[in-house]
């Protein structure tokens, strides 16, 4: 049996990971300024992380939700704290398209309603409603149309006050666009779908599943715009490589047995990641250190030539360059041994380190940046 092929990959095969570095098969070292999609939070391998899995692998690692598991009422009671959300509830699942998913039936569950309105550019998922509420019809099979969603603008505050009504189910929004190539909402906007979804009755979905935990220097992209969203969804970064998801649900909804379901979320394994992850977030002050770091490296490239604007905030950057930048992320990798994102828009580069880099390894891929994009300005230029 061959794999189903539909992964474009670099032709490099990482056999060990430390902090913010890799080494392939052969032993070659890459700086890794990508994260696996934002997933690494914590750095590769981290001891703390590491300890507590061992720990909970020794004793269990699995079991379902029809049983007492004391570790999710830790994870809860902890991302209360550190997210500013203690009086919300946590529903624990696997992935962000999932936790996307559970939040729109949730919405819809609770006001009957069927409207969804989402924004141009956005990346939910790739299950059955969260895909139709993504903006890329090259991902939406023919079984995910029929959905009532329409899509606007982002920044648009015009379009959205004609959009949202009495008849509007949810607003799904991220907090910061990842995939589209860090397209970052306003908050005067996100003050105004706050405002809207309260007049309307219409929930309000904060996907956070690439901006939050830290990345942005604040726990979550949303708290810039200072504004509490009904449910907030939670992913990658969550578990630093183990698959856990999640949402925080406001008090305004109301819990009954079967009403959300899942096998594998919330197991021994996945609480014990999240529970790591969070420990190591407050112990190391790294939400200071992404706010740190992501200010350097956006105050270093922006006088670079060829840049043509840097988007984002804290670790979640966007480099927009004058051209396309696939053959410079090629040489980025091939040459310089530095791994990063791309993008929808195909002239960005997407920036998603670790949270715990340091300034050495930040001044490690400037200078390789730097040297690439040198040698293709001259090219663009002559």
């Amino acid at each position: 049996m061959n794999l189903f092929d539909v992964y474009p990959i670099f032709n490099i095969e990482p056999v060990k990971a430390k902090g913010s570095w890799l080494w392939d098969k052969d032993g070659v070292k890459y700086l890794d300024f990508y994260g696996g999609h934002a997933v690494i939070s914590i750095g590769h391998s981290h001891p703390h992380y590491i300890k507590k899995m061992e720990e909970q692998l020794e004793k269990i690692a699995f079991y379902s939700n029809s049983v007492k598991i004391s570790q999710q009422e830790e994870l809860a009671q902890k991302l209360g704290e550190i997210s500013g959300y203690p009086d919300y509830r946590l529903f624990l699942c696997n992935s962000g398209a999932e936790a996307n998913e559970n939040a729109l039936k949730l919405a819809s569950f609770h006001n009957g309603r069927k409207r969804i309105i989402a924004f141009e550019k956005s990346f939910h998922g790739r299950t059955s409603l969260a895909v139709a509420a993504t903006h890329d019809k090259t991902i939406q099979a023919p079984v995910n149309g029929g959905n009532d969603i329409v899509f606007i603008p982002l920044n648009d505050e015009q379009a959205f006050k004609t959009a949202i009504d009495t008849n509007t189910c949810a607003v799904i929004i991220e907090g910061i666009q990842g995939v589209a190539g860090i397209e970052v909402p306003s908050p005067g906007f996100l003050q105004l779908i706050r405002q809207e979804c309260h007049n309307t009755g219409a929930i309000m979905v904060l996907d956070e599943v690439q901006s939050g935990y830290g990345r942005t220097g604040k726990f979550f992209a949303h708290h810039f715009a200072s504004v509490k969203p009904d449910i907030i969804t939670i992913a990658k970064g969550m578990g630093n490589g183990f698959p856990v998801a999640g949402l925080l649900i406001s008090p305004l909804f109301k819990a009954k047995h079967g009403l959300l379901g899942t096998t594998f979320g919330g197991n021994y394994l996945a609480c014990a990641a999240g529970i790591a992850v969070l420990d190591v977030i407050k112990n190391e002050n790294l939400m200071d250190n992404a706010l740190k770091q992501g200010s350097y490296i956006a105050q270093k490239l922006k006088g670079m030539e060829g840049v043509k604007e840097i988007r984002g905030t804290g670790l979640m950057l966007g480099i927009e360059l004058h051209f396309n930048s696939a053959q410079l992320r090629n040489e980025l990798v091939g040459s310089e041994h530095i791994f990063t994102g791309s993008a929808a828009n195909k002239n960005t580069i997407r920036l998603l380190p670790p949270l715990n880099v340091s300034q050495a390894e930040a001044d490690v891929f400037l200078h390789g940046f730097e040297k690439v994009l040198s040698r293709h300005t001259k090219v663009v230029s002559a």
